[in-house]
């Protein structure tokens, strides 16, 4: 649909509509609501355990029992949704503790889904957390230091995927960026009785710098190299449709956009081209940097925090992950979303 020149309508003020509170609400184009949030959430073994997150103030490494009274102070503030992240005991260089089958995710998920049946519990897939060198796939050491193995990674990314949804989890969110990791999940998922399972895809993840704070909450930096042979390049907006369209042909349900702020142009084109639903990430820095500015008294943390997120809508987000969405989802309650 094409819009018709303003001009053309002379008789049209749009202050108007803005001097009744009750006018601007009718008439407001985008919504940010508790129902469109997910919280990340990092479980660890243990019990009583409120690890803090240096870089991340008011986020912790969880033990289950504690992430059972996370959830339930966010299920009941209306978030409706949380997204699992493990930290294992031990590492090696087959990721075991991903896929296995008492390892820390599964065993959240299971304790999760009893305790709130309600909850959707979607599940990280991937496997940077379990290797102990903190890459996302197996690598082979090279004299300049060492590549992912595309391939080989897919099998262990596809058992981990099927571990997840085994243990309850409603749906799984694969993360690594390995070419064709969507389809070797699907099928692993389709053969073993779960078709239903959705699979939210990190389709358009980029090699960022925003990632800092969430690899100290997740314990993932990896030990030599970096990520950039498998995550995109932050100039690239047309390979980001191409690694959408391929993901959605292998049988993504929901498409992901991550970082979200610093590439709103990203989420605008993926839901306006392909009309996927669409989720957006504000990763751990977008969170950590209002934290920082709001404790200097530099921002207003609530206004800034609910303008970023109902940017992320306004660009085309249907879903929005985000570390504040406790936080949002109360201040919508108060009403503050009206102010914006």
């Amino acid at each position: 649909m094409s819009l018709v020149p303003v001009g053309q309508f002379p008789a049209y003020r749009p202050r108007r509509l803005r001097q009744s509170s009750v006018l601007r609400t009718m008439v407001r184009e985008t919504r940010l609501s508790a129902e469109q949030l997910v919280l990340p959430l990092f479980v660890r073994s243990g019990r009583r355990v409120r690890q803090p997150v240096g870089s991340m103030p008011g986020v912790f490494q969880l033990s289950p029992d504690e992430l059972a009274r996370e959830t339930g102070r966010a299920h009941a503030a209306g978030v409706p949704a949380v997204l699992l992240f493990g930290i294992p005991d031990r590492k090696d260089a087959r990721a075991s503790g991903a896929y296995a089958r008492n390892g820390i995710v599964q065993e959240a998920v299971r304790l999760l889904k009893k305790e709130l049946p309600q909850l959707l519990v979607i599940t990280d897939v991937c496997l940077c957390e379990y290797m102990e060198h903190g890459h996302c796939g197996i690598t082979q050491r090279t004299k300049s230091g060492g590549r992912v193995l595309n391939d080989p990674s897919l099998k262990l990314l596809a058992k981990t995927a099927l571990s997840h949804a085994e243990s309850g989890a409603d749906m799984v969110a694969p993360s690594d960026m390995m070419d064709g990791r969507v389809r070797a999940i699907r099928e692993e998922l389709d053969k073993q009785g779960f078709e239903e399972t959705p699979i939210m895809s990190y389709a358009a993840k980029f090699a960022s710098a925003f990632y800092g704070p969430f690899r100290e909450a997740a314990e993932s930096a990896p030990q030599y190299g970096d990520r950039r042979s498998y995550q995109m390049d932050a100039a690239n907006a047309n390979e980001a449709m191409r690694e959408v369209a391929m993901d959605i042909q292998e049988g993504a349900d929901i498409i992901m956009v991550k970082p979200a702020l610093a590439y709103l142009d990203i989420v605008h084109r993926v839901k306006t081209t392909f009309g996927y639903p669409t989720a957006a990430y504000a990763v751990s820095a977008e969170y950590s940097m209002v934290k920082a500015a709001a404790a200097k008294g530099w921002i207003d943390e609530r206004a800034v925090t609910l303008e970023s997120l109902l940017a992320m809508r306004r660009a085309g987000a249907d879903i929005v992950i985000t570390y504040a969405a406790v936080e949002a989802a109360n201040w919508l309650k108060e009403g503050a979303n009206s102010r914006l």
